[in-house]
């Protein structure tokens, strides 16, 4: 489990939610939540996505998102967050 660190935690709160408030002028609430959930698993790598679960599921419970933000990421997780990176197979085990 990969530690985020209060500066890293901070910077992908601050992007992540600047992309919320694009998407907060959609009239459409459902097409507003899909659109952050998009553009966070289309243009965001892995670990950003993992340390921003990592903030939200930490001491600080995502401090800082904004509520769309907050609501995209829980109820689009299955959507956004990245598997654990499992160890590569041994050869060993051939």
């Amino acid at each position: 489990m990969s530690t985020v660190t209060v500066d890293s935690a901070a910077t992908l709160v601050r992007l992540a939610n600047r992309i919320g408030e694009f998407f907060a002028a959609f009239a459409d609430r459902e097409e507003a939540l899909d659109g952050i959930a998009q553009h966070l698993a289309k243009f965001w790598e892995p670990r950003m996505r993992r340390g921003l679960y990592a903030h939200l599921d930490g001491p600080s419970q995502g401090e800082g998102l904004a509520p769309l933000v907050r609501e995209a990421m829980l109820t689009r997780r299955g959507q956004l967050e990245p598997l654990s990176a499992a160890p590569a197979p041994s050869a060993a085990g051939s």
